[in-house]
């Protein structure tokens, strides 16, 4: 029921009792905040009046406040600017990892909604434009699909771009960050791109041919070396592992060699993480991947077909993290090698607009042309938004179309832009809508 404190708290449906803390004092809730569907607290930027201070930052939500300790939020410092604890029991009090108690409130939540809540969130789950986007002409439809699917391309082209002229013009070092990016899967893509931004590819060259060294290099810039900023409460355990002191000794000789300083270990997320997605197995994967030689641009831009590009991307751990997912805790022995739909999501977010943007660059239309032939050759994303435009009758039968969907629910669904819309003005002019004929 978690998610009806959820719902409630985002559309302010709260009882029309003042509203108050435990400890008594009002509150007012002036702005929810951005509902956030990763790691860390569930409402970013949240504005709340609590007594006569009016208060900005995030929001957590549980059903019982001593959830707050089963999912050791104490112990991570992703919740210590959370303003206020919304919960539908208070049977703990919830503390952060600088020591500070944040106020709790207990969110009632009237029978009336109770019972409508299951016909709430379904409407809430679909545009408002669904009922006629299944009837419209395969034309229009298509059309706009097409332009949607350019509009995402040309998005990620201007960040490749960007990244590009950061590097001073270098390509190849713009390959290897959006590349990185990716390696993130959506909730550490920040992470691993500030990580990217701080390898030095100078100093990885000269050790390219030792994979250990490579790991070693790769691991520590990304804070991930030392012991006390370990998560999950793992120092002892990480203090005490054989690989993680040698990769850690090693690191040391790299970072005095080349004079390397390691990102902020914080960055990192963990928590809502398959342990197939956690950073050390990642890290690994790109290490191998970078000693194997097979991923670069020149080799990417040489590929004919999505199965030749598969095979440049295709990349194992270091034999320690098959029977590891982090540092001192031994696992059943796996391979850790990425799965076919990672690959495809690799070539999706990477090759395909790196492909695109490097072709731009280069005045390519072989280059450009191929970007889009790999987009109708792959399979369409699974994921939530797919999943509910096939709900509301699109059909989606590549990446093409799942691109074009994602684009269409970031940047006109979510945004409430139905006015620079065609699914939006096909639904304004529609007679069920306002009783009159076409526009």
């Amino acid at each position: 029921m978690e998610q009806l404190l959820h719902y409630v708290w985002k559309h302010r449906l709260f009882p029309l009792a003042q509203l108050a803390t435990t400890q008594g004092q009002p509150v007012e809730v002036i702005d929810p905040g951005l509902h956030n569907s990763n790691a860390g607290p569930d409402f970013f930027n949240a504005k709340v009046r609590i007594g006569t201070t009016l208060w900005v930052g995030n929001v957590e939500l549980h059903l019982r406040a001593s959830e707050w300790f089963m999912h050791r939020h104490e112990a991570d410092h992703a919740y210590d600017n959370v303003i206020l604890h919304v919960v539908s029991e208070a049977d703990a009090q919830a503390m952060t990892a600088d020591g500070k108690q944040p106020p709790q409130l207990i969110l009632r939540i009237p029978e009336a909604v109770r019972a409508n809540y299951a016909d709430l969130l379904a409407a809430d789950s679909l545009p408002p434009c669904h009922e006629v986007v299944a009837h419209l002409p395969a034309l229009r439809l298509h059309s706009w699909m097409s332009t949607l699917q350019t509009e995402r391309l040309q998005h990620k082209t201007e960040a490749i771009e960007r990244r590009a002229a950061q590097a001073g013009g270098s390509w190849e070092r713009a390959f290897f960050v959006t590349l990185a990016r990716n390696f993130g899967f959506g909730v550490n893509g920040d992470a691993f791109e500030a990580w990217a931004q701080n390898v030095s590819l100078e100093a990885a060259a000269h050790h390219r041919d030792d994979v250990f060294q490579i790991e070693a290099l790769f691991m520590g810039q990304a804070g991930l070396l030392d012991s006390s900023t370990v998560s999950h409460g793992r120092q002892h355990a990480t203090a005490a592992d054989d690989y993680f002191q040698r990769l850690s000794a090693e690191y040391s000789y790299l970072a005095h060699k080349f004079h390397l300083r390691p990102i902020d270990a914080g960055l990192w997320r963990f928590m809502r993480l398959r342990p197939q997605n956690f950073p050390y197995i990642r890290l690994s994967q790109l290490a191998t991947l970078y000693c194997s030689r097979h991923c670069s641009l020149s080799r990417i831009a040489d590929c004919e077909t999505p199965d030749e590009a598969r095979h440049c991307l295709t990349t194992d751990t270091t034999a320690y993290w098959h029977s590891h997912y982090t540092f001192g805790a031994a696992t059943a022995e796996s391979r850790r090698q990425l799965s076919a739909s990672s690959l495809d999501l690799l070539l999706i977010n990477t090759v395909v607009p790196v492909l695109y943007a490097y072709g731009r660059h280069l005045s390519s239309e072989k280059l450009c042309d191929r970007a889009f032939r790999f987009l109708e050759q792959l399979r369409a994303e699974n994921n939530s938004i797919v999943r509910m435009w096939r709900q509301c009758g699109v059909e989606v039968s590549s990446a093409a179309d799942s691109q074009a969907l994602i684009q269409l629910s970031r940047c006109y669904c979510e945004r409430r832009d139905c006015l620079r819309c065609r699914f939006g003005y096909e639904y304004l002019r529609s007679p069920r809508r306002h009783g009159g004929g076409d526009l």
